[in-house]
């Protein structure tokens, strides 16, 4: 079992940076591939970012040179440095880790960016 626990998300102009952060508890860090999705009102969720284990990372077109993913093992926490922040960025942002034998997948609670002038 894995329980996860996002922050950092807030109201902030377009243009502006945001520092997410999700801290994993409860199981062994480094064997979870980590991502961060998103939905917006009326909307699928959507994949923003991954980080496997051996930190390769994947992002979705819309975030690609705003967004950066990061994982701190030591530390069991996964981040999303998300710069130029657009209208089209708000959402609520959720921390996600896969199990990379047994491929369990667990949730955190999402927090939620605002971006607005």
């Amino acid at each position: 079992q894995v329980q996860l626990v996002e922050s950092g998300g807030g109201s902030v102009q377009p243009g502006g940076s945001l520092r997410l952060s999700c801290v994993a508890s409860g199981s062994i860090f480094r064997f979870y591939a980590m991502g961060w999705y998103r939905q917006a009102p009326g909307k699928q969720r959507e994949l923003v970012a991954t980080i496997s284990v051996g930190t390769i990372t994947n992002y979705a077109d819309s975030v690609k040179g705003r967004f950066t993913i990061s994982r701190d093992n030591a530390k069991n926490t996964v981040y999303l440095q998300m710069n130029s922040l657009k209208s089209e960025d708000a959402a609520v942002y959720y921390c996600n880790a896969k199990h990379i034998v047994s491929a369990v997948v667990y949730w955190g609670q999402g927090t939620q960016v605002t971006v607005s002038s």
